[in-house]
């Protein structure tokens, strides 16, 4: 898939629960009420999930896709290192899903992650109180809207048309 994409491993989960950004553990801890060292590393491995690393070797995050098109990430400061590298590589991970649709909810706390998602091409649908501590989340999807978009192609042409 990429040279910064990897399939999941214990040790990426363990490595991730352990330096969580500041905002990421708030959204497990305070958010869903999880303790991250307890929950990531058993969650990380339900459904299609990976990892991702950044130039300098640094794991960056975890990401997944549950059965349903439950999608997810959680991430170290490493993003920071290297953030186009980061947003581009997770634009590969969601181009390369074949769901029709992704969703799930974000701490409305995160901007990083708000950030991404509207990158990604996320759309955000409503505000919502969600936790232990009734926290508002955002929730949002993306919704494949053509065959076209699985090779990528967006336009609704194919690459191999010929013009009269």
């Amino acid at each position: 898939m990429s040279d910064y994409i990897h399939p999941i491993t214990l040790d990426a989960a363990l490595y991730v629960a352990s330096h969580l950004r500041a905002d990421d553990y708030r959204e497990v801890k305070e958010g869903h009420g999880h303790e991250p060292l307890l929950y990531i590393p058993h969650s990380a491995f339900y459904g299609d999930s990976v990892y991702f690393d950044v130039p300098n070797g640094k794991t960056a995050g975890l990401a997944g896709v549950q059965e349903n098109g439950k999608i997810w990430m959680l991430c170290t400061d490493a993003i920071h290192d290297a953030p186009l590298t980061f947003a581009r590589e997770a634009k590969r991970f969601i181009d390369s899903r074949k769901e029709e649709l992704l969703w799930n909810i974000v701490d409305k706390r995160n901007a990083a992650h708000l950030k991404l998602l509207k990158f990604l091409g996320f759309k955000f649908l409503r505000e919502l109180k969600h936790g232990p501590n009734q926290l508002t989340f955002i929730e949002f999807c993306r919704v494949r809207t053509s065959i076209n978009d699985l090779d990528g192609n967006r336009d609704g042409r194919t690459s191999s048309s010929t013009s009269s």
